[in-house]
């Protein structure tokens, strides 16, 4: 895999740059409440511009139709890109139209631009071979060089990420070279203790790293929604809390399997429950009891851990030389609910060892509750990613990255 180094080496001035970035931020309205995917990428794009690249920055954002939507409109992230270089970003209103070519066309050395949201075209997420390549054929005639920097879309057999790097010259950004070398320290060669934390929804969303770090970690904390299916795996009552009763065999099968391998699979041990979701807009105070994680009350949901729960993962978490942390333990948007991932946050910058937030709603929950993100070890910019890479997957981004 050629690095950015190595395509800055060969030269840059005068060429036109596709950087193929993750700029998929959270948005209330046109406000970016979380950018930091979009100082991720800045690295590769100020380096790209100060060796006096034309640099075209592509995209998703959100799930669009395959068609234009302003509510999906990259126009927030690239003035804040802006903000960021601290120079003026041109943006573009389409993303292989008139608007595109026109605005790649009128790029000076060392500028850079935004193209509209990539999946506003049908062609960038197809399934049919033919359709993603006539899309990746469109994009390539607005460059002449690619690098892919965007990891949070790696996984993703879709046209700027598979098919376009294909068609031109092609490099790792900085992003990408970094992500696949933390990633490399959680799967191989392995500083142990070696802890994993796995929050979130769906349990059926982390079976399969689950799966592949039975084999691979010592210990396994379990929390978030994901949390009650284990619960009830074990025959406890769990309330009208989250539970994907479908996922219950292979739940307790990983739970067996841990006994025999002896990894420490740790369920929380008290819950805070209430009757009600909380309010999330107006965060308004919020009616919970903290319960064993045995004796949910049958009319209430499990919304966060409990304080014993906290003291208990963090002395797990305490002596480890490897922690991977992937998916809140709570509904962390709301204050009464955020103790357990802030729990979670803490143990971590209390470690001695290397610690990785693995991206998505974890790494959003470590900047919107305050930590100074800078302490982690690493935080990822692709908890789907990262999570597929540590299950033994190929990235369809990353084989087309290989020389």
């Amino acid at each position: 895999m050629k690095t950015i180094d190595e395509l800055l080496a060969e030269g840059v001035s005068g060429k036109r740059v596709f950087v193929r970035a993750d700029l998929n931020v959270p948005l209330a309205g046109s406000d970016i409440t979380d950018d930091g995917r979009i100082r991720a990428v800045l690295p590769t794009v100020a380096k790209l511009a100060e060796a006096g690249a034309r640099v075209v920055v592509a995209s998703h954002l959100g799930r669009p139709k395959g068609a234009p939507d302003p509510a999906f409109s990259l126009a927030p992230a690239a003035v804040r890109l802006g903000e960021l270089l601290g120079a003026d970003v041109a943006f573009a209103t389409d993303t292989v139209g008139a608007s595109a070519k026109e605005t790649v066309a009128a790029l000076a050395d060392g500028q850079v631009a935004v193209i509209e949201n990539l999946r506003f075209n049908a062609g960038e997420t197809s399934k049919d071979d033919a359709e993603r390549g006539a899309f990746a054929d469109q994009l390539a005639e607005l460059a002449d060089l690619y690098v892919g920097d965007g990891f949070g879309a790696v996984h993703r057999k879709h046209a700027s990420v598979f098919d376009l790097p294909a068609r031109l010259p092609h490099a790792a950004g900085f992003l990408i070279a970094t992500e696949v070398g933390v990633l490399k320290k959680l799967s191989a060669d392995v500083k142990r203790p070696y802890v994993v934390v796995l929050g979130g929804a769906k349990v059926s969303d982390k079976l399969a790293v689950i799966d592949e770090l039975l084999g691979k970690a010592d210990r396994i904390l379990i929390g978030g929604g994901m949390a009650y299916t284990f619960l009830k795996a074990k025959g406890h009552e769990v309330g009208i809390s989250l539970l994907q009763e479908d996922q219950i065999p292979v739940v307790t099968e990983y739970m067996e399997r841990a006994e025999k391998t002896g990894v420490e699979l740790v369920l929380p041990v008290d819950i805070l429950a209430s009757a009600d979701f909380p309010d999330l807009k107006t965060k308004a105070p919020a009616d919970f009891v903290t319960v064993d994680a045995d004796k949910i009350p049958a009319d209430k949901e499990g919304l966060d851990i409990g304080p014993k729960t906290r003291e208990l993962y963090a002395s797990k978490i305490a002596d480890a030389e490897t922690v991977f942390w992937n998916g809140p333990v709570g509904v962390f948007e709301h204050p009464d609910y955020a103790g357990g991932t802030s729990a979670i946050a803490r143990a971590l910058l209390n470690c001695d060892g290397f610690t990785v937030v693995g991206g998505g709603d974890s790494a959003a929950a470590v900047r919107t509750l305050g930590f100074d993100e800078n302490a982690f070890g690493h935080i990822s910019t692709g908890g789907g990613a990262s999570l597929e890479y540590l299950e033994g997957k190929t990235l369809p981004g990353l084989a087309a990255l290989e020389d």
